[in-house]
């Protein structure tokens, strides 16, 4: 046995009947490893980024994502406690995992949201204190951010499409727009940085947007980063024609900026170009047309407790049974051999561009941004 993967869509079984820790400990791919060895897959890669989803709920209810009605909610019960996430976390950290990025749905819904804050940051691994980022609507940022700022948030990534009421509204099914820029504003206004603004680059909906929504951002001290726009929406209705490449993005941009790339991506998502030499700079995430898979250094824990190896990924990893079954005090171990298993189940890469390419069958708010 070297792991307990689940194919999403199938029922979850394998762990809750094992007797833990010893089980899991043998699942792991090298016996060898413990708490505090880095998380290396076959290719390479260490992982240190682990994006944590904390509901999939949310406030708007944009098309690439999920309906405007009938969603199936995640059962309030599956929904991971605080404690639950603490202790991932800390098992996490102690394998190498430096930041943890909060999403959702919309991880503002979450009513202990600052609590959850607080406790991450307050975790150190073997280089220090972690960090923590968050990616959310902005909805409730003015009342909330203080509080997140004062409890050890560190950067935020603020989603927005368009700037235009009449668009923001079909895209959302919600008449939120002054929500969200306001929302915008308290992130500029309190001093986190870098502060970047996402927007999904969608063909006849925002694509006469994209200069003026990098013109906004530089207006907010941010960074404007543009997406390619991917399938992982709940209704399975992405059509490739509909997205607006990484190329095209750059050549609208071009006829406005002279454009220059910047070096040392690392394992970040997006590319870089300064805009006429600096200071300010655009980014571009290009998971169909430009993949960057090779660099990926990222882990995924939905909302429901199931770790995710690839955006992608068909496969899941359930650490309920090992948080909420019975295991004899060994749970910081199970957790650790978990990791190392979804770790190293991980492939080289997504395949969208495979003709054989099966879409995840959550969609995006289920599985975290």
């Amino acid at each position: 046995m070297t792991a307990i993967p689940v194919t999403i869509g199938m029922p979850r079984t394998g762990v809750r009947d094992l007797p833990l820790p010893a089980a899991l400990r043998a699942a792991a791919v090298d016996p060898g490893a413990t708490i505090g060895d880095p998380l290396v897959d076959t290719h390479g890669r260490v992982h240190r980024d682990l994006r944590i989803s904390l509901t999939d709920r949310c406030s708007l209810r944009c098309t690439y994502c999920m309906p405007e009605q009938g969603n199936e909610w995640l059962a309030r019960s599956s929904i991971l406690a605080l404690d639950e996430i603490e202790r991932i976390a800390r098992v996490a950290a102690a394998d190498g995992i430096t930041t943890f990025r909060l999403t959702g749905g919309e991880p503002l819904l979450r009513t202990d949201i600052v609590e959850v804050v607080r406790r991450l940051a307050a975790i150190s691994g073997p280089a220090g204190p972690v960090e923590i980022a968050m990616t959310t609507n902005g909805i409730r940022l003015p009342e909330l951010l203080p509080g997140l700022v004062e409890a050890g948030l560190g950067r935020l990534n603020v989603s927005i499409d368009t700037l235009r009421r009449d668009r923001f509204h079909a895209l959302t099914r919600r008449d939120r727009l002054d929500d969200v820029l306001a929302g915008i504003a308290a992130a500029a206004a309190s001093g986190l940085r870098p502060l970047k603004l996402n927007a999904v680059a969608m063909r006849d909906v925002n694509d006469d947007e994209l200069v003026e929504l990098v013109e906004f951002a530089i207006g907010c001290g941010a960074q404007l980063r543009f997406i390619e726009q991917m399938p992982l929406d709940a209704g399975h209705t992405w059509d490739r024609a509909r997205m607006v490449t990484r190329d095209e993005i750059l050549a609208t941009l071009s006829a406005r900026w002279s454009l220059t790339p910047v070096a040392g991506r690392g394992g970040a998502p997006a590319e870089r170009w300064t805009l006429d030499g600096g200071p300010h700079t655009v980014g571009v995430i290009a998971s169909v047309t430009a993949p960057f898979c090779g660099d990926c250094d990222r882990l995924r824990l939905t909302a429901d407790g199931q770790l995710r190896n690839c955006l992608f990924s068909t496969t899941e990893y359930d650490l309920v049974p090992v948080l909420r079954g019975a295991s004899g005090g060994g749970e910081d171990v199970a957790i650790d051999a978990m990791l190392r298993s979804c770790v190293h189940g991980k492939l080289p890469g997504h395949a969208i561009n495979d003709p054989s390419f099966l879409q995840p069958a959550r969609g995006m708010n289920a599985i975290g941004g």
